[in-house]
């Protein structure tokens, strides 16, 4: 019976979304200005209609996996703003996709909060955080130095903390409060399962996979859900190139893509699906269900 019910509130949902969409076709506006720090409005030549979307924030958005996340909702009718430390590559994306870009390294505190607080200023909140950004540092363990570990916790792991603080904090001070939040951190499948030489990645990866069910808790207040989605293998670029070899050990029968990851985030953002919350999914086309041995 609970399963009914929730379909044909679902349905009902559907056929509400899809009037509203009828309706707006006909006077719904477009976002104009220019990628700069004086406006934080998006490009106009690929600025999509965002009268119904959330306000976006994406770490590490200028190539990757950040780029598919920036595009994708961007596509879906998002606000979308990003922050890079690839000046270049930061604002051919922006451009491409209608989005913000603001230069900024996640492993300085003080300047990745000084883009949430602008986005803060201009946009009022932030509905939509992920926390994407990330480096693989994979080297020998004997060779191996202190501050090369650090350096990547300091790209991977602190900057999730730094980010769901500076909105827990805005969101507390807020006289009117948001009742919608997401946060999605991006993780990996090697959070459980490693190769000699990426300590310092692994870890960073433990440690988002833990510290977004903490976060979960912490946020709930302030009606954030928060959940980490692990990427096994996905091929940003070239994907052509790969044998099929690479495609037929997946049990999915192919490597993935930017868009696996970034379905993935729409589908946890959408409103009804809030009910998902503090949980890790895995993407990997079944990869870790795999039993490999060596013979």
């Amino acid at each position: 019976m609970a399963d009914n019910y929730l379909e044909k509130q679902y349905e009902q949902y559907r056929e509400r979304k899809a009037e509203w969409e009828r309706r707006q076709k006909s006077g719904a506006g477009h976002a104009h200005g220019q990628t700069s720090k004086k406006s934080l409005q998006a490009s106009p030549a690929h600025a999509a209609d965002r009268s119904n979307g959330k306000r976006v924030f994406i770490t590490g958005g200028a190539d990757g996996i950040g780029r598919g996340l920036v595009q994708s909702f961007c596509q879906d009718g998002h606000r979308v703003a990003f922050c890079d430390t690839d000046c270049m590559k930061g604002e051919q994306t922006a451009r491409e996709c209608g989005a913000v870009f603001m230069q900024a390294d996640v492993a300085d505190a003080e300047a990745l909060e000084a883009c949430m607080n602008r986005l803060f200023e201009e946009w009022g909140d932030i509905d939509i955080l992920i926390n994407n950004a990330g480096i693989g540092g994979f080297v020998s363990i004997t060779d191996s130095e202190v501050a090369d570990f650090d350096r990547v916790l300091s790209v991977n792991l602190r900057p999730v903390f730094v980010t769901s603080r500076a909105l827990a904090r805005h969101r507390r001070k807020q006289a009117a409060p948001n009742t919608y939040g997401r946060i999605i951190n991006i993780a990996s499948t090697r959070y459980l399962m490693s190769e000699p030489g990426t300590e310092a990645y692994s870890a960073s990866k433990g440690g988002i996979y833990s510290l977004t069910h903490a976060l979960a808790l912490s946020l709930s207040e302030f009606r954030i859900t928060v959940n980490s989605v692990a990427p096994g293998w996905i091929m940003t670029k070239d994907y052509d190139t790969l044998r099929p070899e690479d495609h037929e050990q997946h049990p999915s029968r192919r490597v993935g893509k930017p868009g696996d990851i970034a379905r993935v985030c729409l589908f946890l953002c959408h409103e009804e699906n809030d009910f998902i919350n503090g949980e890790n999914l895995t993407v990997d086309g079944g990869m870790t269900k795999k039993m490999i041995y060596v013979e």
